[in-house]
């Protein structure tokens, strides 16, 4: 297993992305394919099939592959390898997906939620490395987390746990995609900064933001914002701030709970707010009971967009 390669799936309900990956952490080669998320569970399975075959085939020596990591969304039971119900994969509802892949190949298959994967990755061979216990959230479309206790993904009794996107900072707060009020994705994923930004645009602000969206604030997206703000936007940087403070809120309850070595950020959204983490840091205090709270190193994740293949390996990596 020390000399041998790994294979990381990550499985989306638009796509699939699979790498041959290094103990050391290093993609060596890698495919994007689409996932077949509507028609029944067989199209699905074939699609991550044909994923994990191409990848072999890339292979000289197919002894040399040792473990296939597979990750996705949640709802999910990681010690039984099935996935129960993801919104965004129709496709499949209680299935035995570590079962149906295993019965290829003659591997050890590994299956987990994609936010405790890319945790497990940050902490193996990214920006975690060298910490007993992390705390990991991707923020992008949605914010996604997982929790590293030790050096091991904690999964709670159900394998259900670490789903911190979805806890609530203002039970009052508008109704979330997961049925919650308040929660913290509602508040401060890519699709909530874009809508903070479009009301302060329609209420007539001059912005560097309206000029990236071609004059229609209706296509005002997150991205649009971050380049605003490193073009020293007003409105974007107001949008930022007071995204950050509730980000500041969050975290602040998260450190008062679990006390982590480190908090790693990815996703898409986090280089936007990667310039804005000491801001996120002078506001701790005031949401923490935590005093050393602003010990805790906040930093950004090594693994971006391949954030799901690394932490695929590293589900195998054992």
């Amino acid at each position: 297993m020390r000399d041998g390669l790994l294979i990381g799936v990550d499985i989306g309900g638009t796509k699939i992305a699979a790498g041959i990956v290094t103990r050391d952490g290093e993609i060596t080669s890698q495919i994007r394919m689409p996932m077949i998320a509507h028609t029944g569970p067989s199209p699905a399975l074939a699609a991550v099939i044909s994923a994990i075959d191409s990848l072999c085939s890339e292979v000289t020596d197919s002894s040399s592959i040792k473990g296939i990591g597979l990750c996705a969304p949640g709802p999910l039971d990681p010690k039984a390898g099935i996935v129960i119900n993801p919104p965004n994969l129709p496709c499949w509802r209680n299935f035995p997906l570590n079962a149906e892949v295993a019965k290829k190949y003659n591997v050890p298959v590994t299956l987990d939620n994609d936010g405790n994967a890319a945790a497990l990755a940050e902490a193996r061979w990214g920006a975690g490395r060298g910490y007993g216990n992390v705390f990991y959230a991707t923020i992008g479309t949605g914010i996604g987390t997982g929790i590293i206790f030790d050096g091991k993904i904690y999964h709670g009794r159900t394998g259900a746990a670490a789903e911190g996107g979805h806890i609530s900072i203002d039970y009052r707060g508008p109704r979330c995609g997961c049925g919650k009020t308040g929660c913290i994705e509602v508040f401060a994923a890519g699709p909530a900064i874009a809508k903070r930004a479009r009301a302060k645009l329609a209420v007539g602000k001059n912005s560097t933001i309206l000029d990236l969206a071609s004059g229609n604030v209706d296509a005002v997206t997150s991205e649009m914002v971050g380049k605003a703000y490193l073009a020293e936007d007003a409105v974007a940087r107001e949008v930022l701030l007071e995204t950050i403070d509730l980000l500041s809120v969050w975290i602040g309850n998260t450190i008062d709970l679990l006390e982590p070595d480190v908090i790693v950020i990815g996703g898409g959204a986090s280089t936007m707010l990667v310039p804005l983490f000491d801001e996120i840091r002078d506001r701790l205090p005031g949401y923490c009971v935590n005093s050393r709270c602003q010990e805790i190193p906040l930093v950004k994740a090594r693994y971006g967009a391949d954030a799901g293949i690394v932490g695929g390996a590293a589900l195998c990596s054992d």
